[in-house]
């Protein structure tokens, strides 16, 4: 009767010896009736078990919170208001130096004004074309990171006629005179000038005015 006493225990204690709480109980099982012993394994090896599932499923739940929160946010990049007056103010002086009356205008990647300045004596359409060249480089000149309004006009130029009908997009025009903010390699925005009697004449001012601030966009 002993022995068979004595391998039951050894067998209870090789199943339940991961255990801390039976561990110490196995150490002192000699003299404890042996059902009593069964009993209280089988009830705290469940609760061990739920105890460490409702660790596991708080730490899922925390991570999966995190992911769905940074799924959420899109960060972008668009100059901040004292450059985007900078531009447009640069912008028209340069050209006011060489006798020409413009318009210079800053629109960021959703193609709203960030900045307009309308030099003395500008005509009133440049305010309006200006715009649409900033439009026009900022959007079509995203994909393809052209700088200018004159690439994306050679460009389809060069490009065979198609038979699909063409809708005339909304504030798009290819007159050269905007070229495209750019910071890190991307674009963010896009500066438009007009009033110059040419439009190369519209970009040589934008391009002054962009040199100036180029450190800044690093």
């Amino acid at each position: 009767m002993q022995n068979g006493l004595e391998d039951l225990m050894r067998r209870w204690k090789a199943e339940y010896a991961e255990t801390p709480s039976l561990s110490h109980h196995a150490s002192a099982a000699r003299g404890f009736d042996v059902s009593l012993l069964s009993q209280q394994a089988h009830r705290e090896k469940p609760m061990s078990r739920i105890s460490a599932g409702l660790q596991v499923l708080v730490l899922v739940s925390g991570a999966a919170a995190a992911g769905v929160q940074a799924q959420g946010l899109v960060t972008t990049h668009k100059l901040s208001a004292a450059l985007a007056n900078q531009l447009v103010g640069d912008s028209v002086a340069a050209c006011a130096q060489k006798g020409y009356q413009v318009v210079a205008v800053v629109v960021d990647l959703d193609g709203v004004r960030q900045a307009v300045l309308r030099g003395d004596g500008a005509p009133i359409h440049s305010m309006d074309n200006a715009y649409y060249k900033a439009y026009t480089i900022a959007s079509l000149g995203l994909s393809r990171k052209e700088e200018t309004t004159k690439q994306i006009a050679d460009r389809m130029a060069k490009n065979p006629p198609t038979n699909v009908p063409q809708t005339q997009l909304p504030n798009v025009t290819y007159a050269q005179g905007a070229i495209a903010i750019m910071a890190g390699g991307n674009t963010i925005g896009g500066l438009g000038v007009s009033g110059a009697p040419g439009g190369q004449f519209d970009e040589e001012c934008a391009r002054t005015a962009l040199a100036k601030i180029k450190d800044r966009m690093k």
